[in-house]
């Protein structure tokens, strides 16, 4: 099962409303996360924004919360804005820009606030609004152990194969190992940058990208070209929480970057969970102090689904095998346990050891023995070999008893 795949209809720049432009813009205006842009959107809209940072510095003033200094660099950066050809380079590389008020735009953003993004450029076919319902995220360390790596790929590939968005930040460790998995199963993958959504970051990562472009989604909050920063991957984990249904975390030290991502799930009421790790190991340290709060411990893709997913969709239950002797009576059972188990035994001496009368040890004894679990030798009753090592096939189960 996979998520449905119609992208929406290619729209030349041209076509784009003044909004849409102006949103476009300021891209390259307002850092990720920039609240007080987002203020500024609420009350004047885009267009009007861009107005106040492109007039007469005199206007500007309306744009209040922030210094001089950092109006002033807003202004430098306004005029230098030059969305329609931002937005025909996009386009030129098979991207396109959504945001808030486009048929594409995932809603479960609008619960970041006034930090919510400006836009997002996108790569790839599929409808982001679309997928975005149904998407979970899975992050990590970046220099993961083969066992996070593996549990990873396992928990991705199992999501992907039930109809599930995995989405990460295709950095090296637990993300990538995350978008492979989904891809190797066949299945759908959507990678959130802190740069320009055509820009290869990690360089090493960029025939994973391509990949990832090619059936899924690449998409990001700044305009073709730009480069990361420390502060725009720690600000991109907000999109990645708010995109999805519920984090996961497989591997993290004490300061990882995904406990971030983790902390803005939780602060935005999605579903956070946790792979554990050895005790000893410091990147699952972070995991493990999660798992102390609120966090839900899973160890697969069941587990996660029961979690995020509709009504219904449960994990299976977990338990050992059902021995026979599992299925007795409670008398039968406290009989078969009064048993020596390494020599005959009579009626009496059982009697003693299960607390019941004699008669009612014998008439158990035959009924344990019609199921293999005892026989008689001379006047004294013994286990069966089955029973005394402890098998799961016993003679009951062998021959259909129950």
């Amino acid at each position: 099962m996979s998520p449905p795949e119609h992208g929406p209809s290619e729209q030349a720049p041209s076509e784009h409303g003044p909004e849409v432009v102006a949103r476009a813009a300021l891209t390259r205006v307002l850092e990720p996360g920039d609240e007080h842009g987002g203020r500024w959107l609420e009350r004047f809209g885009a267009a009007g924004v861009m107005r106040l940072l492109t007039g007469p510095e005199a206007e500007s003033g309306a744009l209040s919360g922030v210094r001089a200094e950092r109006l002033a660099g807003y202004r430098r950066r306004a005029a230098l804005a030059d969305p329609r050809r931002d937005l025909a380079l996009a386009a030129g590389s098979g991207g396109r820009f959504v945001c808030p008020g486009t048929a594409e735009w995932p809603t479960q953003l609008d619960d970041l606030g006034d930090a919510r993004p400006v836009g997002l450029w996108l790569r790839g076919g599929p409808d982001l609004r679309t997928w975005a319902l149904r998407s979970v995220a899975v992050v990590g360390a970046r220099a993961c152990t083969p066992y996070g790596a593996h549990m990873a790929q396992t928990l991705a590939a199992g999501l992907a194969e039930r109809g599930w968005v995995v989405v990460s930040g295709a950095a090296y460790g637990i993300d990538g190992a995350a978008h492979r998995g989904a891809l190797a199963s066949g299945g759908a993958t959507a990678a959130v940058l802190a740069c320009g959504v055509e820009v290869a970051y990690p360089r090493g990562h960029a025939g994973l990208l391509g990949r990832i472009a090619g059936s899924g989604l690449v998409l990001g909050e700044l305009p073709p070209g730009s480069h990361p920063t420390p502060s725009r991957f720690v600000l991109r984990n907000r999109v990645i929480a708010a995109l999805t249904r519920g984090t996961v975390v497989v591997e993290a030290a004490h300061r990882s970057g995904s406990l971030v991502t983790a902390r803005y799930a939780r602060e935005l009421g999605r579903l956070t969970m946790g792979v554990p790790g050895p005790a000893t190991s410091g990147l699952s340290s972070g995991v493990h102090e999660l798992l102390r709060g609120e966090a839900v411990l899973v160890s697969d893709a069941a587990e996660v689904i029961e979690l995020v997913g509709d009504m219904g969709e449960l994990a299976p239950e977990r338990r050992g095998p059902v021995l026979a002797r599992d299925l007795l009576r409670p008398d039968s059972a406290r009989v078969l346990e009064a048993l020596p188990a390494g020599r005959p035994a009579h009626p009496d001496e059982i009697s003693l050891a299960a607390g019941t009368g004699t008669d009612e040890v014998i008439g158990r004894l035959y009924e344990l023995h019609s199921l293999g679990f005892v026989e008689r030798q001379g006047d004294g009753w013994q286990l069966t070999r089955y029973t005394r090592g402890g098998e799961v096939e016993s003679g009951a189960t062998r021959r259909g008893g129950r």
